[in-house]
């Protein structure tokens, strides 16, 4: 199995119905702005580079973001942020993320969600969540030089602490470690780095700055590189 496969597999995934429905629904009814454009409407797989020492963990796709244009963060004002950032700190080779075949290549960093597909009101149930973690689990084997996961949220914060305990078999931190914006955490290899997520509700009312998010991923690249020198 490789990445290219997996993703290919996840894409065909249909576990979780209301998912299912509402992906498929805003697919086929689509934004005004967006009515001439097909939209993806399937689950996401994460995309990046495939020797990436980061992986940037999301929440969910947007609807009529990488619901639509089938590559996560891309295609909405969320992605518009952190698209800029990962260029400001050299993780990707452009501010900007339009469309697959953009031109955007990612450098050192992987991005994926810890729910794959487009929920209403952009909120996952946990049940989703869990549902979903098999691919994660599955896609992380797979990205063997990854060492910091950088979570956009406390729900991408809460999936990756069941991601990292799964992939280190051991049990789950009581009480549990809270999120928190530059909270980290150490599960055996790998290191848990909290982001508020950069989400409109967040970027324009100043809880989450470009310095603010900027800090936080130099703090990644530094961890990277100390855990690559060991």
């Amino acid at each position: 199995m490789n990445l290219t496969a997996l993703a290919e597999e996840i894409s065909r995934c249909r576990r979780c119905p209301r998912l299912v429905a509402w992906r498929e629904q805003v697919a086929r009814e689509r934004r005004a702005a967006f009515a001439q454009e097909e939209y993806w409407g399937r689950p996401l797989p994460g995309f990046g580079d495939p020797e990436a020492r980061m992986l940037v963990f999301g929440l969910a796709p947007g609807a009529h973001g990488a619901n639509r244009t089938g590559r996560m963060f891309t295609g909405d004002r969320s992605g518009d942020f952190l698209f800029a950032a990962l260029w400001r700190t050299g993780f990707a080779n452009q501010p900007t993320s339009t469309h697959p075949g953009d031109g955007l290549r990612m450098q050192g960093t992987w991005i994926a969600a810890a729910v794959r597909c487009a929920p209403p009101a952009n909120r996952p149930t946990p049940g989703e969540r869990d549902a979903c973690l098999p691919w994660s689990v599955r896609e992380l084997r797979l990205l063997a030089d990854v060492r910091v996961i950088l979570c956009l949220g406390a729900f991408a914060w809460d999936a990756a602490l069941r991601l990292t305990t799964t992939l280190a078999k051991t049990p789950a931190s009581r009480p549990r470690p809270r999120f928190g914006h530059g909270a980290e955490l150490q599960v055996k290899r790998y290191t848990l780095i909290g982001c508020y997520h950069p989400s409109q509700q967040n970027t324009f009312t100043g809880r989450l700055t470009e310095p603010m998010i900027d800090a936080v991923l130099l703090r990644a690249r530094e961890l990277a590189e100390r855990s690559q020198r060991r």
